[in-house]
């Protein structure tokens, strides 16, 4: 089988990789009206529809990875939809709250071996210059997702159950299944393919965390994506419930998620010219200040600011930490050239884990106010800046004991 032609290979990893934010942004509108047909025990236990999703892909991003650098990156992703589908499955004909839970556990599962593993195969084909192209090619088809998919979800409900959004999420694997099997060849030779071991697993762990740059970053990236799956798992109450905008959400939605698109078309533009370091940083504080005016907002306001305020500083936190993600990403990874594939599934599973726990912890303080949120937000930012600040002084020593 030859390979697929190179647009037609960038259309079919951004295929693969959209299918995270298509699982989680379509159903956005419905996962009210879930958690009530299903009997959900209290308001915020919505939030586990998003929340069990995630901790699923942070389980699965640990495995897949090294998995198809094991057995090849097909038959990797082959296994991982066979899971994603399976979670659809579950989830469309659940029963019951846990049971809906538990198939999203399962999908989320599924979903990391497309997203990690359709990443490999561009690495394996292109390097340098011609990589980056091809990543940037993904990265815009990639965007699109957040700004519609909410919308789709929405219309999906007018006209049938949150059931049929499952469907859609089905024939999607479906096609990026046949897509792959028939069109693109294995890009990982058998002759370079390396033996599973939990060993090198465990001793990549160990490195990543000895190491004050990977550590720090990645755990300074833990921080900020913990406001993003805090937001995912609460903005569906905040514009429906506290502000009435059900009708309106997935406009709110796609609306502020291209301050994130915005961000990372300037972060391609300028990265080289300033430097990821400082642009990052500039981001960070950005988002720190962001979120304290909220707080003052929410102290005038009582917890209600207006709705375009509202909209301004979530418009505001999505272009920082937009910035924020790839540069800490890329930073992270940076000491770890020589375990590359281990390392990112390892930094991914570590800032995935902690995303998971203070972004669900966030999101069930959420109380009908933005004050608990604000406050959180506020917090994360902070620890992102302390532990970035722990990776720079950790490579200046570095950097003085190599000139030493």
């Amino acid at each position: 089988m030859q390979n697929t032609r190179p647009n037609e290979f960038i259309a079919l990893v951004a295929t693969l990789t959209a299918l995270v934010a298509m699982s989680i942004d379509t159903m956005l509108p419905a996962v009210g009206i879930m958690a009530a047909d299903l009997h959900a025990a209290h308001a915020n236990d919505r939030q586990l529809v998003v929340l069990a999703f995630f901790g699923g892909m942070m389980i699965g991003t640990l495995i897949f990875g090294p998995v198809s650098d094991s057995v090849g990156r097909k038959p990797a992703i082959y296994a991982g939809l066979v899971f994603y589908i399976a979670g659809a499955l579950v989830c469309m004909f659940s029963t019951s709250f846990p049971i809906l839970i538990a198939g999203r556990l399962l999908q989320g599962f599924g979903a990391a071996s497309p997203r990690i593993v359709s990443m490999a195969m561009v690495r394996d084909g292109a390097k340098g210059a011609e990589m980056a192209r091809i990543m940037s090619f993904v990265m815009s088809i990639f965007m699109l997702v957040p700004i519609f998919a909410p919308s789709i979800g929405q219309l999906v409900l007018y006209v049938a159950s949150w059931r049929y959004i499952f469907t859609g999420f089905i024939v999607a694997a479906i096609i990026g299944c046949v897509w792959l099997a028939m069109r693109q060849a294995e890009t990982l030779d058998a002759e370079n393919r390396l033996p599973f071991s939990a060993r090198k697993l465990a001793s990549s762990a160990a490195e990543v965390i000895r190491n004050p740059i990977s550590f720090g970053y990645t755990i300074a990236v833990g921080f900020i994506f913990s406001a993003f799956v805090a937001y995912l798992g609460t903005c569906q109450q905040i514009f429906a419930d506290q502000y009435n905008q059900g009708d309106y959400f997935a406009l709110w939605f796609g609306g502020l998620a291209i301050g994130i698109a915005i961000s990372m078309i300037l972060n391609g533009k300028y990265v080289v010219r300033v430097g990821m370091r400082k642009l990052s940083k500039w981001a960070l504080w950005g988002f720190i200040i962001d979120w304290a005016v909220m707080l003052l907002l929410c102290l005038i306001f009582n917890g209600h600011p207006p709705l375009p305020l509202l909209g301004i500083v979530l418009f505001v936190s999505f272009f920082t930490s937009g910035m924020i993600f790839g540069n800490y990403n890329a930073m992270a990874m940076e000491p770890m050239g020589h375990i590359a594939g281990m390392a990112a599934a390892v930094s991914g599973a570590l800032s995935s884990l902690i995303s998971v726990i203070l972004g669900g912890i966030a999101g069930l303080y959420y109380d009908g106010t933005m004050f608990p949120l604000t406050i959180a937000f506020v917090l994360f930012g902070i620890g992102a800046l302390v532990f970035a600040e722990y990776a720079e002084r950790g490579r200046a020593r570095l950097s003085q004991k190599s000139h030493a």
